[in-house]
């Protein structure tokens, strides 16, 4: 018996599950569709970003610099820890535990919305029709007036260094060694790569970073890029730029296996031996086996699917978010694109701006960002100000004996308009978002700066980047602008 809906959404990943909560909410009859299933063989939601990405990771984020702050910091605020030692085993367990509440949780969340939540594989075979094969093998068709797919995105692999997820590992398997390895070589000095570079580097593991680009975090603001670079130096990072792998071979015989890297750089052919080594260089949009060819529907060059601003397809009953569409493959973003077409099915102008999509790094200090930087609007011919503070001034900051880095706001110089914000240091994602509502509102360097923040605060810090573009700054000095 084939099963009828408004809308069947393929994916429970952010971009699936908030459109097909938001389209249930509408009152859209709705199914969510998701393969993904435990070590236990149970179907469970939250795609990616739940189970392998945003959350386990910042689990294992957050405990490696409490260990780290227990090892080398407790100390400077009078607290004397005897003897500080890591239980990996433990701090995978509590990365498990909050994965399996969280998608516990996004299950709840489907249910209480009257959302159908289906297990297995999606694929739409018709411009109404999604084909679903359970894990058993067993098939059923659902109609639906729309269909939304966010099937979400997946590691890519490189040919030189094949992915066992034993010694070789994508960003998934580096979220389940049981021992802190002694040699960590990491492929890719981008997002991933640094968070989990970092995880490891803060628990005693030797970490190389091969970055076959010769610029570090070239989307980065490069004010912003060189403090990153000086401060992840000091905390053991070895990151090797213009480093492109050509090759590895795992070692043989009964011992501990481990891997050497063959790589070329200025100096030619170099080699490096990893015990083990995380292959981090970007995600692909998951689109195999997800579309029948006699849709039409176009994937790009990258394999994108293509839509347009209000992430329909050429198909008028077919939409796409998330990252199997153009854009960074953000969770937010696809949070944003989900309940913008579940609004749009509903008959409402819903629109994601996509000039605002901040992006972070969660290394410490963070690395946060968004709206234009200064290379950006050099080369657009932009006339700007620029005001930046350093948390060293920070009195909130310096209490808190975490003071590396920096605000930095650039307004344009005829309006006063925000273009953008670049924020390194303690919480510069939670500090980001102030700016994101700012620049929401087309708010000017001077509203900030006449906006009353509390103190002590690191949010301070956002206050007077503002005021230092007005050169009105009151904790540092101030280039010449205007009275």
């Amino acid at each position: 018996m084939t099963k009828e809906y408004d809308v069947v959404v393929i994916g429970s990943g952010p971009a699936g599950y908030h459109a097909a909560i938001r389209c249930g909410q509408l009152g859209l009859r709705t199914a969510c569709i998701e393969k993904w299933q435990s070590r236990d063989d149970k179907t469970v939601y939250g795609g990616t970003c739940l189970n392998v990405g945003c959350i386990p990771s910042k689990a294992l984020l957050d405990t490696s610099h409490k260990y780290v702050e227990a090892l080398h910091e407790f100390e400077t605020h009078g607290i004397k820890v005897p003897a500080v030692s890591i239980d990996v085993p433990a701090m995978m367990g509590r990365k498990d535990e909050v994965v399996k509440q969280l998608t516990t949780g996004i299950a709840g969340l489907l249910s209480s919305n009257k959302v159908e939540a289906i297990s297995g594989k999606g694929k739409v075979t018709t411009p109404e029709t999604v084909l679903v094969t359970d894990h058993e093998g067993k098939e059923q068709e659902l109609k639906a007036k729309h269909i939304i797919i966010a099937a979400g995105s997946v590691p890519i692999e490189i040919p030189p260094t094949p992915v066992d997820q034993n010694t070789i590992v994508d960003s998934t398997g580096a979220l389940e060694f049981d021992e802190v390895p002694k040699r960590l070589g990491v492929i890719g000095a981008g997002v991933i790569g640094l968070e989990l570079g970092s995880v490891w580097a803060r628990l005693g593991a030797d970490v190389v970073v091969l970055e076959a680009v010769e610029e570090f975090l070239p989307t980065v603001d490069r004010q912003i890029a060189k403090e990153a670079a000086k401060i992840f130096a000091k905390q053991g990072l070895q990151i090797k730029l213009g480093a492109r792998v050509t090759g590895s071979k795992l070692s043989a015989g009964r011992a501990k296996k481990s891997v050497t890297v063959e790589y070329q750089d200025g100096d030619g052919e170099q080699r490096a031996t990893f015990d083990k080594l995380i292959v981090a260089v970007g995600r692909k949009p998951y689109t195999r086996d997800l579309l029948d060819p006699s849709l039409g529907i176009e994937l790009d060059a990258r394999g994108f699917i293509r839509v347009d601003d209000k992430c329909a397809t050429s198909v008028p009953s077919i939409y796409a978010c998330g990252d199997v569409v153009r854009g960074p493959m953000l969770a937010h973003k696809g949070m944003e694109e989900g309940i913008m077409v579940a609004e749009r099915l509903a008959g409402k102008k819903a629109q994601v701006n996509y000039d605002l999509v901040p992006s972070v790094i969660y290394t410490h200090p963070e690395i946060a960002w968004v709206g234009k930087n200064e290379e950006e609007l050099k080369m657009a011919g932009v006339e700007y100000n620029v005001g930046a503070f350093p948390f060293a001034a920070s009195g909130r900051a310096l209490a808190a004996n975490d003071s590396e880095g920096m605000v930095k706001i650039i307004a344009d110089a005829a309006t006063d308009r925000i273009l953008g914000c670049h924020i390194i240091g303690p919480s510069a994602a939670d500090l980001m978002q102030q700016v994101v509502i700012a620049m929401e509102f087309s708010a000017s360097a001077e509203d900030l700066g006449l906006t009353m923040f509390s103190h002590p605060t690191l949010s301070e810090a956002v206050h007077e980047a503002a005021l230092a573009s007005l050169g009105h700054a009151i904790h540092i000095g101030n280039r010449k602008r205007r009275a």
